[in-house]
């Protein structure tokens, strides 16, 4: 896998970027250096202003790339539910048992990442950190529904229908997979945020991971 994902590109709705930020060294330096600022100061402090003075580049050549850093955090999080797509494709491909495969897919949506060598200019890490900490930013907008009419979350909203699917080829009768696959990609989010600052909130901890609970949910919910 770690070779075919070297040739991989998560090709991102255009309509979130004026200029591709992949198409030139600079849109690169962009993309890495705002993941580790934001993931450092958070997305509330986080400015065009000061990720000029970071890359050393002057502010208005981050607005040729992005309108404002609402449309680059869309572009943020949508990279990173393409890129984890791609993870669950290639690690579920070749599993024909229905049940194997749907353990495999929960263990890529919750568990804790690691880093990608094949994107040098994306941390995977930290990008995971961000969007664990700011992935609602994202969507709980007043432009919520016209992003959604425009595609901005379909990579997201793509890893829910997998995720259902698979739920659905392990058990026909269940009621509720949409609801399902999507408490599991958000409960993972939640649950590894409780982890790190709430811990007295969830029995999530160093010896049980959120791969474990939400295993053990899916299991205990569907085939009765």
């Amino acid at each position: 896998m770690k070779y075919i994902l070297q040739d991989l590109k998560v090709k991102i709705n255009d309509k979130i970027y004026i200029k591709d930020p992949e198409s030139s060294a600079l849109g690169k330096r962009i993309i890495e250096n705002s993941i580790i600022m934001i993931q450092e100061i958070g997305f509330e402090s986080f400015t065009f202003k000061k990720l000029g003075e970071k890359i050393k580049s002057n502010e208005s050549s981050i607005y040729r790339y992005f309108e404002n850093k609402h449309k680059l955090l869309l572009y943020l999080t949508s990279w990173y539910w393409g890129w984890l797509e791609y993870q669950l494709v290639f690690a579920t491909n070749s599993i024909s048992n229905s049940e194997d495969k749907l353990r495999k897919a929960i263990e890529i949506i919750t568990r804790t990442i690691e880093e990608d060598s094949s994107f040098s200019h994306i941390n995977e890490v930290l990008l995971n950190k961000i969007v664990i900490n700011e992935y609602s930013k994202s969507y709980l907008t007043k432009e919520v529904d016209e992003e959604n009419k425009e595609g901005y979350f379909s990579f997201y909203k793509r890893l829910v229908i997998r995720l259902n699917d698979m739920i659905k080829e392990v058990d026909t009768t269940y009621p509720y997979p949409s609801s399902l696959s999507s408490t599991i990609i958000e409960g993972a989010l939640h649950q590894h945020f409780l982890k790190d600052h709430f811990p007295s909130l969830t029995n999530c901890n160093e010896t049980i991971t959120p791969t474990t609970y939400f295993t053990d949910l899916v299991f205990n919910s569907i085939k009765k």
